[in-house]
């Protein structure tokens, strides 16, 4: 009985480790290397359900959310739209607020940098 149970435990953490390991390593990468570029960004603020956050506050927060959410995600793209985008919980937008006070969805400051990545890869 005691073998049964150890396998059934271990067959659960192969298919949740298949289920979680969609991702390949370059899209990883690509996605690691977006949210090391938010939590670099000293000069902005990261707004979510309208609270003010820092860069290095938000890089946690999309890190949780991408290892507790983040199984069906597949590339960057699909983290902007699906992690980086809104709240799951309240449904707003999260927002990036620049130095010079204007703001625009965090999506598009993502999206912007992945451009960029690509354009030097």
């Amino acid at each position: 009985m005691m073998q049964r149970r150890h396998v059934a435990v271990l067959l659960v953490g192969v298919f949740t480790g298949r289920a979680r390991a969609g991702v390949s390593p370059s899209e990883q990468a690509r996605i690691d290397r977006l949210i090391e570029y938010i939590e670099s960004r000293k000069d902005v603020k990261f707004i979510r359900n309208g609270n003010e956050y820092s860069c290095e506050d938000a890089a946690k927060f999309m890190r949780g959310k991408m290892k507790s959410m983040g199984e069906h995600v597949n590339s960057a793209q699909q983290f902007i739209e699906q992690i980086a985008t809104k709240s799951s919980t309240t449904g707003h937008l999260y927002m990036i607020k620049l130095a010079d006070g204007k703001s625009m969805p965090s999506a598009q400051f993502l999206a912007d940098e992945l451009k960029r990545m690509d354009a030097k890869h």
